[in-house]
């Protein structure tokens, strides 16, 4: 049995992860290391709680002797580390936040895991998540490859490709056996309403305003979050040390084309006039910095491992609105706050 500790896993694409793996490796032990921010939310898991194979943890990875301590109690073999903060938003607004966990936290996750594995890295695994945006901004053509410089624009990306340089510092330094994975942008269920699409699917439900940065013609690769929950469980156990592989949706999208085929979904969903919610659209000023176009070349992820995404994104797109359509009060308790109460009930009620 391999003791396997999961960073951030009450986060999106974390719970999708914990979920992949307590079935694909039903052997396993799972560790959820969550601090439980704004985005971190045990409601993600409700279904899985109560599973022998797996144990929640509440700490904060910037706390270097907590990790010290949950390594040693549950004998860490390997580690799958999503924690971070992620949205770009904030980290123009606050910058240091993401200094402190993405790039502190990632280095204190590392020092825990060398240190209690010591000399003996036979069969242990440093799996680091990354994103797509460390390689920068792309023209018109073109793809991110493994090997493509990194050109970080945001203080979000620039936290990130800190930790990608940290994650193979350790690794060259003292030979800690590690992967990495850059991923395009995720959708699907549990999706934290302050990114893109659950933005827009709550604002629509509600007949607000649909912010759209610029004129809407930056483009993002999209990925299906399941569809990246098996990628990351396709390289946990298949993945050579020491190597980078990219993610993506082969699924290429101008914000302005999804917005408006998110609005006509939903008008259909919902039973109103087609067009309503086009009208709720409005163009705002452009986000510092917005990096013009990401895609994805996933070529390497295909040939030597087998993976291919398994959906469409018109499929993904229906599946992720009628996720939230059918999940109200959880996007209710997300919008309100009043998610973090669970943790309350669950773990000191």
């Amino acid at each position: 049995m391999r003791n396997i500790l999961i960073t951030g896993g009450a986060g999106f694409i974390g719970s999708h992860v914990v979920r992949q793996f307590l079935n694909d490796f039903p052997e396993d032990r799972i560790v959820n290391l969550d601090a439980l921010t704004y985005a971190g939310n045990l409601e993600n898991l409700k279904d899985i709680e109560h599973n022998p194979q797996y144990t929640f943890e509440h700490a904060d990875i910037q706390d270097l002797d907590t990790l010290r301590t949950i390594f040693s109690r549950y004998q860490i073999s390997h580690v799958v580390h999503l924690a971070a903060e992620s949205h770009v938003d904030r980290s123009i607004t606050d910058p240091l936040a993401f200094v402190k966990t993405n790039v502190l936290g990632t280095t204190n996750l590392l020092q825990a895991a060398k240190e209690y594995w010591s000399a003996d890295f036979k069969d242990k695994l440093f799996y680091h998540v990354s994103t797509d945006e460390v390689y920068g901004s792309l023209g018109d053509t073109g793809y991110f490859y493994e090997d493509t410089a990194y050109d970080p624009r945001s203080p979000y990306s620039a936290s990130k490709a800190s930790s990608d340089h940290f994650v193979r510092a350790y690794y060259h330094t003292y030979g800690l056996p590690i992967v990495i994975s850059n991923c395009s942008n995720n959708y699907g269920p549990n999706h934290f309403p302050e990114k893109l699409i659950p933005l827009m699917i709550n604002n629509i439900i509600h007949k607000k305003p649909l912010p759209v940065y610029g004129e809407g013609l930056n483009v993002r690769d999209w990925l299906y979050v399941i569809d990246h929950a098996r990628a990351i469980s396709t390289i946990f156990a298949k993945g050579q040390t020491g190597e980078t592989y990219n993610i993506g949706g082969h699924n290429e999208w101008t914000n302005i084309d999804l917005v408006h085929v998110l609005c006509d979904t939903m008008d259909e969903k919902l039973g109103r006039q087609k067009g309503e919610s086009r009208s709720l659209i409005t163009y705002v000023k452009d986000r510092a910095g917005h990096d013009l176009r990401y895609a994805i070349d996933a070529t390497k992820l295909q040939n030597e491992l087998g993976w291919v995404p398994s959906l469409q994104f018109e499929e993904g797109l229906r599946q992720t609105i009628d996720w939230f359509l059918a999940n109200s009060n959880w996007l209710e308790n997300v919008t309100s706050g009043a998610y973090k109460d669970y943790y309350k009930q669950a773990y000191e009620g």
